[in-house]
């Protein structure tokens, strides 16, 4: 311990002190928590038992001696509920400070100059490590959450075509059903644009016309007429068999 604790013995530390204060950090100190330095009060007056202030590599320990130095009591702060810190140079000596998250501000005055800017640099690592640290937690929470937020595939040139080209023929607006549907195998027939005069007529009255005085192509395109009524539902299958009958006879 006693190597150990010269590391810290380079900024005008109180020997004493510091070797009183990691006696006692002994029992405190956490699972690979490691000390990274020691800053003592260095007041101006006679100072028996100054306050100190240890940081380690996981917290801030505010160390303040109390019944004529026998007792001492230890307040810490993780460096992951610290928001910021601070340090002002004053004509005796320095304060260095640090606010938490819960909006507590917590100093400590007469500080050696030297060792509140070494306080200050270990602070402002310590902080920058944590942030990363809390940022890379974060980044993997919401990744085992919504893994597609940062999983999601990025489509292909050809893939976004044939989105695009999906999303045009859904779009697409059919203004006229004539246009879709061929005439001669639906049945339908648009009267204005398609009309057909021999359907009509047989329509009327099949029967009107006397077949015996047709031709064969006459009787040949009478049949034809027939076919197309009976594919348009207007007749049925057996009124079309019998007029193919009495045509077949007469070709």
């Amino acid at each position: 311990m006693k190597e150990h604790l010269k590391s810290f013995l380079n900024e005008d530390q109180d020997p004493k002190a510091v070797e009183k204060i990691t006696s006692k950090l002994n029992d405190l100190l956490m699972k690979n928590e490691v000390v990274g330095y020691i800053g003592v009060q260095k007041k101006p007056a006679i100072n028996v038992f100054p306050d100190s202030i240890v940081l380690t590599n996981k917290r801030i320990i505010i160390c303040k001696p109390k019944n004529l130095g026998l007792s001492m009591d230890f307040t810490d702060y993780g460096w992951d509920d610290i928001a910021a810190s601070f340090v002002k140079e004053n004509i005796l000596g320095s304060e260095f400070s640090f606010s938490t998250k819960s909006d507590l501000t917590i100093s400590m005055d007469y500080l050696p100059k030297s060792q509140a800017r070494k306080i200050f640099t270990f602070a402002k690592e310590q902080l920058e490590s944590a942030k990363i640290v809390s940022g890379f937690q974060s980044a993997q929470v919401m990744h085992e959450t919504e893994p597609g937020i940062f999983a999601e595939k990025p489509q292909t040139d050809d893939e976004l075509t044939d989105n695009n080209q999906i999303e045009e023929v859904e779009t697409e607006e059919v203004t006229n059903l004539a246009e879709i549907i061929p005439i001669e195998f639906s049945g339908y027939r648009d009267e204005k644009q398609h009309p057909d005069p021999d359907i009509d007529s047989e329509l009327e009255n099949p029967a009107a016309t006397s077949l015996a005085t047709l031709s064969s192509e006459e009787l040949f395109e009478k049949l034809q007429n027939y076919k197309k009524l009976l594919d348009s539902g207007l007749i049925t299958q057996n009124e079309y068999d019998a007029f193919k009958k009495e045509i077949l006879a007469l070709m």
